[in-house]
């Protein structure tokens, strides 16, 4: 059975609406049947050991994280303090949007969530202001892909934990490629808001607000530092910090800001219970199939085909972008991550691009999927939100998918974006 048939009858199935991890079960099976590169007790083994890595526990605290940060009061206070920082400024609201998206980011590390939690307060603020319902929907949902770029970031953990890289460096490289895409996002926000006239949303800027507000919002604006610092000064692992992140944001929301009611606690980690679930389930048998490629030696084959076509960095990293973009549309996030970075990153490596750039790569690349259908997690979200149909949201989110796109180009071309940093703190 060939490469080709195994992702088309993935793909096959995907398409009939069979879970993710079954559809990539059944391939794996059948692979192994077929080519007996191993036992199916191997398979067993693997898709139970490589999911209880201590590693990947930080997945399911840094997503629960998010709901305490929403649900606690949090992340309005974050949205208060951007918007008392840009002020009556053209595109302000929108501006304020993007910089809430960064913030939240640097909690949650999700982008759906970043999406739903963000686009409650600034969706109506920015309608009520005169922006186009679809335009600010639109924005949001691109917006939010910044949930997953700024560190700590959900695919960057994955990415990590997948191919032994520390996912300390990921973080602390995401910085570069967050802040090109925060300023990508609000150059096309303040072009069109010059051209629509969406101008004077937000309030005047007065120094004595802006304190008021960062001293409301101080223990949330702490939350990212104690996170963050805890890794990058060795005092915590990732897994520990999400951990952490949890229980900050937990005694926070109930004990500071008296948003965060007991009862709801217990009901907000069950709600995630499936969720986190998928999360395994996927990534056991998505680790099992991209450990079985290696074994068959298609790693071998997909480098020899990318060098094949040219063995420039630049070349080779358009070419990964293309086949990403593609993939990204069809397939979810983790998936892609699990099956295909180890497979790419052999090319990657092979044209001197560094593990640690390449996973920025990879998670830029998916960042667009989240806005791309068929497979469009941001948007599904924006819509049930606002009762907007995908069609017109994506319509107006072009823009900013087209400078999510520039922002790729520019992260993958300038490696200093992300490795600089790395190699300024001297790690």
């Amino acid at each position: 059975m060939s490469i080709g048939l195994i992702f088309l009858l993935l793909f096959v199935l995907l398409f009939l609406g069979v879970p993710i991890g079954i559809s990539i079960g059944i391939p794996i099976c059948l692979l192994v049947w077929q080519t007996q590169i191993t036992t199916f007790e191997f398979i067993a083994q693997f898709m139970y050991t490589k999911p209880s890595e201590f590693t990947l526990l930080a997945l399911p605290f840094f997503i629960v994280a998010g709901d305490i940060m929403d649900t606690g009061g949090l992340s309005k206070r974050l949205v208060g303090v951007a918007n008392n920082l840009i002020g009556n400024v053209t595109g302000g609201l929108g501006i304020v949007a993007i910089l809430g998206c960064m913030f939240f980011g640097a909690v949650s590390g999700s982008s759906p969530a970043t999406v739903a939690a963000i686009g409650t307060i600034m969706i109506p603020q920015m309608v009520r202001a005169g922006y186009d319902k679809y335009y600010a929907t639109g924005l949001i949902a691109v917006a939010g892909g910044l949930g997953i770029i700024v560190p700590p970031s959900f695919p960057l953990v994955l990415y990590g934990v997948t191919n032994d890289v520390s996912i300390s460096d990921l973080f602390l490289a995401g910085f570069g490629p967050a802040l090109v895409v925060g300023i990508v996002l609000v150059s096309i926000n303040f072009i069109y808001s010059k051209r629509y006239g969406y101008k004077e949303e937000g309030k005047t800027v007065h120094f004595k607000e802006l304190l008021k507000s960062i001293w409301d919002a101080k223990w949330a604006l702490l939350m990212p530092v104690i996170i963050l610092g805890g890794i990058y000064s060795g005092a915590c692992s990732p897994t520990e910090a999400a951990v952490i992140s949890c229980v900050y944001g937990l005694f926070i929301g109930v004990f500071v800001y008296k948003e965060l009611d007991v009862r709801n606690i217990v009901p907000m980690f069950k709600n995630k219970v499936d969720f986190i679930g998928g999360v395994i389930f996927t990534f056991a048998p998505a680790g099992a199939m991209g450990a079985i490629f290696a074994y068959l030696g298609y790693t071998t084959v997909v480098k020899n085909f990318f060098l094949g076509i040219s063995t420039n960095p630049y070349v080779i990293v358009l070419l990964m972008y293309a086949l990403l973009f593609v993939v990204g549309m069809f397939v979810q996030t983790m998936p892609a991550i699990v099956i295909l970075s180890p497979i790419l990153l052999g090319v990657a490596e092979a044209v001197g691009i560094d593990p640690v750039h390449f996973g920025l790569i990879v998670t830029l690349a998916l960042a667009v999927a989240f806005v791309t259908p068929p497979v469009a997690l941001n948007l599904f979200v924006a819509s049930s939100m606002t009762g907007l149909s995908m069609e017109r949201i994506t319509r107006a989110a072009m823009p900013f998918i087209a400078g999510l796109l520039a922002a790729e180009i520019i992260v993958g071309f300038n490696p200093i974006l992300t490795t600089g940093i790395i190699d300024f703190f001297g790690k």
